[in-house]
């Protein structure tokens, strides 16, 4: 017995098929159809991480001669603690980075300086920093950063 094909068939396939097609499209606009490439969509734990890799890892190899007191990936904070120079014991430092962006850009990073000098009763008095110190630590930073992303780049 040959098959026969009846006269309804083919408008209920190409119906189903454009109605496959639109259900398709509501689900995000493939390229196929003329849609603009979004890239891969983006996990809430990536959305909450919003620190820049480059900045995070160049901030930490920047200060790595300083001891570390804090860490926070998720905020974007390094805290040190305070670091004593053996060629000047009565003075130390501490610094605390802020990376502010997922971008890596010089205003995507802030870096803070505290400095204490020992006084002749031997407690630690707040002094300001030399008013470079913390535009020197930045650029450390953010050249490093480059150095970073540079070397991934080209493998």
């Amino acid at each position: 017995m040959a098959f026969k094909s009846s006269a309804w068939r083919k408008p209920t396939f190409a119906s189903v098929m454009v109605l496959g097609l639109v259900a398709l499209t509501a689900c995000g606009t493939p390229r196929i159809l003329g849609g603009r490439d979004r890239g891969p969509a983006r996990t809430e734990n990536a959305a909450a991480i919003g620190v820049n890799g480059y900045l995070w890892r160049a901030s930490l190899d920047t200060l790595s001669f300083m001891p570390l007191a804090s860490a926070d990936p998720y905020g974007g904070v390094i805290n040190t603690d305070w670091y004593t120079n053996p060629e000047k014991p009565d003075e130390r430092f501490k610094a605390t980075v802020y990376i502010l962006d997922t971008r890596l850009r010089a205003d995507g990073l802030n870096v803070t300086v505290n400095k204490q000098l020992r006084d002749a009763a031997g407690n630690w008095v707040d002094q300001p920093p030399a008013a470079q110190t913390e535009t020197d630590i930045e650029n450390a930073i953010l050249t490093k950063a480059r150095e970073l992303r540079l070397s991934n780049i080209r493998g």
